[in-house]
């Protein structure tokens, strides 16, 4: 059981907005067109279920929000309004919260901007991919390059100044040319976060059907490339790399994303959200009109419910931690765990050190420049 009773801790809170104008081809998030009747009630039963928990646990001072999707820019300003108005009645709020909307170009318009920023927003995160039209269009974008452009510029103009762009490398008719000449047109609108990720086709996706796609792809030299330039690029141009696909300005990391890396506490509000509270994991309903109708409960009655035993939260802080260039702090591991990370992973680690793709650093360990190429392979070695 989540104990109720204990000091205030720090909470990441994440808003699920499942609504799109259109599904992407290659996305398989949880999300879909709807209309405006829905959208409403869907508001409703979200406003209604964050109400229920701040009321059930009040040992919490949120320190980031995100809301996600779908598309939350796709919203109406007043149902915007009425969830962000809702959780500053109920939530407590730190002082210095960061507040992150992500948004689609094709929806996002100055006044609209201008109210994101009156209601507290004060971090952007745009889902641009690529800023070439053929591949745009491919992906089953609603926008055009030109859009982007002039969100942009609305967005700095409505007094945003941290701004993400995503970008997306190894997708259908792109070449090394063309990702390069994204890539130096959203450094020219030097923003203060770049998040640079490549393709994965996932299964019951449309991309996933197609029986060609393969030959609309980068091949794997080509992709290797992009992701040297990538780095190289943007190191070049003052961006950290901190986490295997995020780059930021000095002092302008995604805390909120920082939050599950470091294995934090959050709590996802909406259709299908995942949260982990005190080591316990649980989800949402993903079935939208059982969602709607849903009575907001105990958390032991939500989906999925997980108490994690210590051999899991162990497993996890290093598949988490090591995704973060700085990896995994040994003394922050005993800490929190009563264990020496040495004692436990100390095999795991040692093979990898040998191998080139691990390395000790002081207090840390962490991926090699090598390693990082291959994490996925090295981080599976972690479940014992």
């Amino acid at each position: 059981m989540i104990n109720k009773k204990r000091e205030k801790r720090p909470l990441g809170v994440y808003i699920h907005i499942p609504f799109c104008m259109r599904k992407c081809r290659y996305c398989d998030f949880l999300s879909f067109p709807s209309k405006e009747d829905e959208m409403e009630q869907y508001v409703e039963s979200l406003c209604e279920e964050i109400c229920c928990f701040f009321r059930q646990y009040d040992n919490y001072t949120v320190t980031s929000v995100f809301f996600g999707g779908g598309t939350p820019s796709i919203l109406s300003e007043k149902l915007t309004e009425k969830i962000f108005t809702t959780l500053l009645q109920r939530a407590p709020l730190s002082s210095d919260a960061e507040i992150t909307t992500e948004a689609n170009p094709g929806t996002l318009k100055g006044e609209k901007l201008r109210i994101y920023r009156t209601l507290g927003f004060n971090r952007l995160s745009i889902g641009l991919q690529t800023t070439v039209e053929k591949e745009l269009a491919y992906l089953g974008r609603i926008h055009t390059y030109d859009d982007f452009c002039n969100s942009y510029e609305q967005a700095q103009n409505a007094g945003f100044e941290n701004i993400n762009v995503d970008l997306m490398s190894a997708i259908p008719y792109q070449t090394f040319s063309s990702y390069e000449l994204s890539l130096k047109r959203v450094l020219s609108f030097d923003p203060a976060h770049i998040s640079a990720y490549s393709l994965i086709v996932e299964e019951g996706t449309p991309f996933y059907e197609e029986q060609n796609l393969d030959l609309l792809l980068p091949d794997e030299d080509t992709e290797r490339l992009m992701y040297d330039m990538t780095r190289e690029l943007l190191e070049q141009r003052g961006y950290s790399r901190y986490e295997i696909s995020n780059y930021a300005k000095p002092g302008k990391e995604c805390r909120h994303n920082l939050i599950y890396w470091d294995r934090k506490d959050y709590i996802g509000f909406g259709l299908g959200a995942s949260s982990c509270l005190n080591d316990i994991r649980f989800r949402n309903e993903s079935d939208f009109l059982s969602y709607l109708k849903c009575p907001w409960k105990e958390i032991r009655k939500r989906e999925d419910y997980e108490e994690l035993t210590l051999k899991e939260q162990m497993e996890e802080a290093m598949i988490l931690g090591l995704r973060k260039i700085a990896g995994v702090s040994k003394k922050e591991f005993f800490s929190r765990y009563g264990n020496k990370l040495e004692e436990v992973f100390g095999d795991v680690i040692i093979h990898y050190e040998k191998e080139g793709l691990l390395e000790q650093r002081g207090d840390r360990v962490r991926f090699t420049r090598r390693g990082l190429d291959v994490s996925n392979v090295v981080l599976c070695d972690f479940i014992t």
